[in-house]
């Protein structure tokens, strides 16, 4: 399936933060493609803030997103924060309980075990899962081994893979374009997907931007808070056309892009598998 063809309906993508920290430059690249790839296709770009882990969340990094993309110049269709719709997932966990696909189990707590506390397991039925991803071609796997996973924690509490699928679907997601780090929770993803009886979703998991020596970009080769390269000086049109370029090519001899152009030349067929490397250098020249 050619995903650049998909005429069935409008396509729909997202980018899905939590707000555990600064915004950088890996995330910015995966915002940009599925953005880039909503507006070819006339499609709609979500912005979902994924906040549902309190204990990690810190105070501001919501803000801090919302404000990169302003810098940016990504303007998004629609913003939602996951916070706000945890009567929605509740009422999908009670579903599948009631449906005997998922079940509350009773069970000793990992930090006491004399505490038991309540958790909600789907019922895994043990087979092969095969990603067709845009990118990375077919991955099978063999969910066996996964057992009977956690879903949420409680009833109010959702765990991330619940969550995603629920929001996934409810939002009208067509095309899940994330990294490739993302691609071992697909299949527990697609088990949740398949209970709640919800279609497929299209999966593209795009390279991970790497530093000069190939190993994963970090603090100190690169990966720096978004907003600190709008403090020292860098225009937002020349990031985003040095992180297109980042695991994708065009296939011309062209470098220097404006964002309409980038729009218009944007194919996820023409986004290699392997990682792309960030150059400071290359950076500067753009």
């Amino acid at each position: 399936m050619n995903p650049d063809n998909i005429q069935s309906k409008p396509v729909v993508t997202r980018f899905a933060p939590s707000p555990t920290g600064n915004m950088h430059i890996g995330g910015v690249r995966t915002a940009l493609y599925n953005y880039l790839y909503a507006r070819k296709h006339g499609g709609k770009f979500i912005l979902r803030i994924e906040d549902t882990d309190e204990a990690r969340n810190k105070e501001d990094a919501a803000d801090a997103i919302i404000e990169s993309f302003k810098w940016l110049g990504l303007e998004y269709d629609e913003l939602y924060k996951q916070s706000d719709r945890k009567d929605i997932y509740r009422g999908h966990l009670e579903r599948l309980v009631q449906e005997g696909k998922a079940y509350a189990s009773s069970e000793p707590s990992k930090e006491n075990p004399d505490v038991l506390i309540e958790l909600i397991r789907l019922k895994n039925p043990g087979r092969v899962v095969t990603v067709n991803d845009q990118v990375c071609g077919d991955v099978s796997v063999d969910t066996t081994d996964l057992g009977d996973f956690i879903i949420a924690r409680d009833f109010n509490s959702p765990m991330f893979h619940f969550a995603n699928v629920v929001d996934d679907h409810d939002m009208g997601i067509t095309h899940i374009i994330r990294a490739q780090e993302h691609l071992s929770n697909t299949p527990r993803q697609i088990l949740i997907r398949e209970a709640l009886g919800f279609p497929p979703f299209i999966y593209a998991h795009i390279p991970l931007v790497l530093a000069p020596d190939r190993t994963k970009l970090s603090k100190r080769n690169g990966a720096t808070n978004t907003l600190d390269y709008r403090d020292s000086g860098y225009l937002p049109e020349a990031l985003l056309n040095f992180l297109a370029l980042i695991g994708w090519n065009p296939g011309t001899e062209q470098e220097i892009f404006t964002l309409p152009e980038l729009i218009q030349a944007f194919s996820i067929e023409r986004v290699q598998s392997g990682g792309g490397i960030f150059n400071t250098e290359k950076l500067d020249w753009v």
